[in-house]
């Protein structure tokens, strides 16, 4: 027998699995997330000045820099929204798995 939670679960990913599977999607809400994640990084490498025994950094190698954390973010935000999809599909096959035992078994 499912929870009422299992219920809810099930219908709510029926009607947005596949809106959820766009990549589109998976970059819009994974950017922030993303870029939360390389916030410290950047704001190390922004105010380099902080620490005067740290090596200079010129404007070149602050935009590579900055460039590079981006795209971490970037892959940071899709990989992380590609792998809840597919914990949530594997969790939604699980439930449909017990919901036709508890069905073929009554």
């Amino acid at each position: 027998m499912l929870t009422k939670d299992e219920k809810l679960f099930l219908e709510y990913w029926e009607k947005n699995r596949d809106k959820e599977k766009k990549t589109i999607r998976q970059f819009t809400t994974g950017i922030p997330i993303g870029l939360v994640f390389a916030l410290p990084v950047l704001l190390a490498v922004i105010f380099h000045d902080w620490y005067k025994n740290m090596i200079y950094i010129s404007n070149a190698q602050l935009i590579v820099i900055m460039i590079g954390v981006f795209i971490v973010a970037v892959f940071f935000g899709l990989f992380r929204n590609k792998f809840k999809w597919e914990k949530n599909d594997q969790l939604y096959k699980e439930l449909k798995f017990k919901e036709r035992q508890h069905d073929t078994a009554h």
